[in-house]
């Protein structure tokens, strides 16, 4: 129920209360002005219609502040209720005292109609407003900790999105570590070769020491391709691992595209499929069970789609949010 519906039942439960408040009070002062006229002293009975004129304006004044505390979901303890019952009950005494000392059954009958409508109506008026105000409540109670659900899901996805991004600084910062890294061995490697090629130039005249030295380059140059082997292949194997990492991530992808495909298949058959005729053996309702709680639907929609009860489709739906984390279900 929505606040425009509750807005609507109010009014109309304000309305209908105050129209029997009004003709209540309009029967009371013209049935009972004729009693207190008669049993009033001489001169004095213009004073008559005083009487039920206060005794209605109590009965008015409980209403409203009963009308109130319940939109405020407040509560006056014991006194509202005793003003109460006894302003109503002194319109009834009033209204039936004519009719019940002429003995005239009837019209005591008749005449209680008017205050012990008035009476019902005001207790009854006021319990629907209470429990208007507690379902309001609880309404308000439930979308607070919707917000608060989504609220938390914010949260924690926003320090998935921050964690996500340390972890791509860090390998940023890893690689720009190990390409300066590389960059250094790289000169560090020219160096220690010109510095060869001039030992073979200063030393050129002795055939030995070129000799010497040719070969210690042959050594460092076949250590340099062993070295750019081994990156090669240690590049390699990256590609490799990055383009598995992809292949593996499609799979993931296709498999969850095929499991919400299956389960709105499953959703779109249990919307689309008519009640059951008949109840259907357990197996069969456990699945089909399942399967609309898998599909978020009602628990009244499940029992019509299996023919079980509802009490034994509810117990089925609470056997399978045990098996859930906490916060999952559907709502009946």
């Amino acid at each position: 129920m929505d606040e425009r519906t509750l807005r609507q039942v109010d009014r109309t439960l304000s309305a209908g209360t105050w129209l029997i408040v009004a003709g209540a009070v309009v029967f009371s002062v013209l049935t009972v002005t004729p009693l207190v006229r008669g049993v009033t002293p001489a001169g004095w009975e213009w004073t008559a219609p005083i009487l039920p004129v206060v005794v209605d304006a109590a009965v008015v004044i409980v209403v409203r502040l009963d009308a109130a505390l319940a939109r405020v979901g407040g509560r006056a303890g014991g006194w509202p209720v005793l003003l109460r019952w006894m302003t109503g009950l002194m319109t009834l005494g009033l209204n039936t005292a004519g009719s019940a000392l002429a003995r005239d059954m009837v019209g005591v009958a008749v005449h209680a109609v008017a205050p012990l409508l008035l009476i019902v109506s005001s207790e009854a008026s006021l319990a629907y407003r209470r429990a208007l105000a507690d379902a309001l409540t609880a309404r308000e109670a439930r979308e607070q900790a919707a917000r608060a659900a989504r609220e938390q899901a914010a949260r924690e996805r926003e320090q998935r999105q921050r964690a996500d991004r340390e972890a791509i600084a860090d390998r940023e910062e890893r690689r720009e570590r190990e390409r300066r890294e590389h960059e250094a061995r790289l000169a560090r490697e020219e160096r220690e070769h010109a510095a060869a090629l001039a030992r073979e130039q200063r030393e050129a005249a002795r055939e030995q020491e070129r000799l010497r030295l040719e070969h210690a380059d042959r050594e460092r140059e076949r250590e340099h391709r062993a070295r750019e082997q081994a990156e090669q292949a240690r590049a390699q194997a990256a590609r490799e691992r990055e383009a598995e990492q992809a292949r593996e991530r499609a799979r993931k992808e296709a498999a969850a595209r095929a499991a919400r495909d299956q389960a709105a298949r499953r959703r779109a058959a249990l919307l689309t499929a008519e009640p059951a005729t008949e109840k259907q053996p357990e197996n069969v309702a456990r699945q089909t069970v399942a399967a609309a709680y898998e599909a978020d639907l009602t628990i009244r929609q499940a029992a019509e789609l299996c023919g079980w009860s509802v009490g034994w489709v509810t117990a089925r739906y609470g056997e399978l949010r045990e098996g859930e984390p906490a916060g999952a279900g559907v709502g009946s």
